[in-house]
């Protein structure tokens, strides 16, 4: 399932296999949701065939990031706020897992790791760059799951990610939430640093239940700016 042939249009390395490209296409956001996904368009922009780019969309249609509809092809699966909430219910119990065993093994080089990205946080929140701090959010919650070595959870939690990033994205640029996120992050850190694994996990936990009580609040927004339009 390796893409073959010169790189796309946007310089995709033909190396990388088409599913994982497009899956990082998807989850980046460069793929809006509900956004038909047209075979011979994806060959030319993956430098791929067409064999291997529907082998990519069957793959990621059995993962949730992509649905098939009849005579209509294929298209990028968008997530209603009920699944939003239960894919950060799922997230909250296994980044809490994640936060404890990070915890208990936590070295001094992860120490340094995880300060330094609740400083750039601070700062980034400071200078209002909600950008950045957006892209600090995924660096922290990634680090966390490699730095516990749990390969299980990070692959399921990877795949939720994936499907919930249109919702991750607007919960960071949602007016306030940095101010209300980043001191749970800081608490978060300062939990692993200190090497309590229960402390971790509920810190965890704790930001993740305030992200499924925003999360409404997140949507309703976006609906009525939606509706303005």
């Amino acid at each position: 399932m390796t893409a073959t042939g010169g790189p796309g249009l946007d310089g995709n390395d033909p190396a990388v296999p088409v599913v994982d490209a497009l899956r990082a296409a998807i989850a980046g956001g460069e793929f809006a949701p509900n956004q038909r996904l047209i075979e011979a368009d994806l060959s030319e922009r993956f430098g791929a065939s067409r064999a291997s780019v529907r082998t990519a969309l069957l793959e990621l249609t059995s993962e949730g990031l992509i649905e098939r509809l009849q005579n209509r092809g294929a298209r990028v699966r968008a997530v209603s706020l009920v699944e939003a909430i239960e894919i950060t219910e799922v997230r909250m119990v296994l980044e809490g897992l994640c936060a404890a065993k990070a915890a208990g093994q936590l070295t001094e080089n992860g120490r340094g790791q995880l300060r330094a990205i609740g400083s750039a946080m601070q700062a980034a929140v400071a200078t209002g760059n909600l950008l950045d701090y957006s892209d600090l959010n995924k660096q922290l919650h990634t680090l966390i799951r490699e730095l516990a070595g749990q390969s299980t959870a990070g692959s399921i939690l990877e795949r939720l990610r994936a499907q919930n990033v249109r919702h991750q994205f607007q919960l960071a640029m949602h007016p306030g939430r940095p101010s209300v996120s980043l001191p749970q992050h800081l608490e978060i850190i300062e939990a692993l640093c200190a090497g309590d694994p229960e402390a971790a996990e509920a810190a965890m936990r704790r930001h993740l239940r305030s992200v499924i009580d925003t999360l409404p609040e997140v949507d309703a927004t976006r609906t009525r700016r939606f509706n303005t339009l």
